[in-house]
């Protein structure tokens, strides 16, 4: 993964409900494989390794997860990147399961000066205003938890950066 970041735009990616995928059909095949983290269960995407890798070209990409550093901790051997740690925002232990707002203060001094994109399940009306509000480009991309970080998806990544 390109390691060149000050000219790039940053892309804040979430884990669960991105990557680590929940509330899938227990009919059909799982979408990833089963990983335990600290005693939890994970259903983790291998197809986010070579998709987080194509968005690396683009992006300085930044761990914005409740699981803090654990995500440098399992995902880059889970996911098979080429780097072993990436970026991480830090909440001081303020993660609140069912939104995302509480991460907007720290997310906001890390992105400060530069353009950003946010993939996250869990983007509110919150979120939303403080998209509007900054001064920088902004982009919030929603997932479905149980299909997490698509493609199609990438593609629209993709596409914003070479837009700007």
């Amino acid at each position: 993964m390109n390691q060149m970041s000050s000219k790039r735009p940053i892309l804040f990616v979430d884990v669960d409900g991105v990557i680590s995928l929940f509330g899938f059909s227990h009919g059909d095949p799982p979408p990833g494989t089963f990983h335990w983290v600290d005693g939890v269960i994970h259903c983790i995407n291998q197809a986010c390794g070579p998709r987080l890798t194509r968005l690396s070209e683009a992006y300085e990409l930044v761990w914005a997860t409740g699981w803090e550093e654990k995500a440098n901790e399992y995902l880059p051997h889970l996911l098979d990147l080429e780097v072993r740690e990436l970026p991480l925002v830090t909440f001081d232990g303020g993660a609140v399961f069912g939104s995302a707002h509480w991460k907007l203060a720290a997310l906001d001094e890390y992105a400060r000066g530069r353009p950003a994109a946010w993939v996250d399940d869990f983007l509110d009306e919150e979120c939303e205003r403080w998209a509007d509000g900054r001064a920088e480009p902004t982009l919030l991309v929603r997932t479905e938890s149980h299909t997490g970080l698509t493609d199609e998806l990438v593609d629209v990544l993709l596409g914003w950066a070479e837009s700007l």
